[in-house]
C-alpha cells in the first residue's frame, strides 16, 4: 500500500458528529481497507429510574456513514 496516495480523514477527535440512528462524538480514526472508520461514543441518554450499569455505547462506523453538526 502507497501510504502517500491516503487522504486525510474528514472528522477529528472531539468532534461532535449525527448518523442514523443517534449522534455522538469522535474518540479514534484508522484508516483500513481504503476508507476511514471512527469509534463513535454516543450521547448518554437519560438517566434509567435504576440508575446506570455500565458505560455508554461506543461504535464503529466509516466515514460514509457520519455528517459533521
Amino acid at each position: 500500500m502507497n501510504k502517500g496516495l491516503i487522504g486525510s480523514p474528514s472528522f477529528c477527535p472531539a468532534q461532535h458528529v449525527s448518523f442514523l440512528g443517534g449522534e455522538g462524538s469522535v474518540t479514534s480514526f484508522k484508516y483500513e481497507a481504503e476508507t476511514w472508520f471512527y469509534i463513535i461514543e454516543m450521547m448518554p441518554g437519560p438517566e434509567p429510574d435504576f440508575g446506570r450499569v455500565g458505560g455508554e455505547t461506543a461504535i464503529l462506523l466509516s466515514e460514509a456513514d457520519l455528517h459533521a453538526v
